[in-house]
């Protein structure tokens, strides 16, 4: 009998496990506002936020533009809405 698990299978778990999480924080966020440990949320909350910011810090953003040229990472986007053309790239020979 094989022991390997499907994609859907772990997809599943994954999503489970996502979700009993945040019915727990959920639920102990309903308690504390109950109780009036509001303190203790505001606490909480800061450290929460503090950790997503050091994820984010700590995150390689530059993974995903291995493939972009410096003209292909110019943003004309400002261009285009105003209808102007750009005139990067179109005196190169």
């Amino acid at each position: 009998m094989k022991n390997t698990k499907s994609v859907a299978g772990e997809r599943r778990r994954r999503r489970l496990f996502t979700f009993l999480w945040s019915g727990v924080i959920g639920i102990a966020t309903i308690a504390l506002i109950y109780w009036e440990l509001t303190a203790i949320l505001y606490i909480l909350a800061t450290l929460g936020v503090s950790a997503l910011l050091v994820i984010v810090a700590m995150a390689d953003l530059r993974r995903g533009d291995k493939g972009l040229t410096d003209s292909q990472g110019i943003n004309d986007s400002a261009a285009l809405g105003s209808g102007i053309t750009s005139t990067f790239g179109a005196n190169q020979s």
